[in-house]
């Protein structure tokens, strides 16, 4: 989950911010991104609900410190391309939005 904490810091930005909706958008998208990254694949019920449980637990654990940086020092537009992105890594990933202005 050390890649959560790195995209917390990725979204760093400006006065520009976007609401407190688009912020938690994100942050399930990316503990979302995160655990598809990690394999988090199910192929049972009992395993589908204890992935859905720690990603409600990493989710409560950063949900005060990434409001607060979202909605206070990022920009709409890097919020909106980080939700975009179909990865953490890669092309399309969500390293790219550190390179948008």
């Amino acid at each position: 989950m050390k890649r959560v904490a790195v995209a917390l810091l990725l979204v760093v930005g400006c006065k520009n911010g976007p609401s407190q909706d688009q912020c938690k958008q994100l942050l399930d998208h990316l503990v979302d991104l995160e655990f598809k990254k990690a394999g988090a694949g199910a192929s049972n019920d009992a395993m589908k609900q204890e992935i859905a449980k720690s990603k409600v637990a990493v989710t409560e654990a950063k949900t005060a410190e990434f409001m607060e940086i979202c909605q206070n020092k990022t920009t709409k537009s890097r919020v909106n391309c980080a939700l975009a992105a179909n990865d953490i890594d890669g092309e399309n990933g969500v390293g790219k939005c550190d390179d948008s202005k």
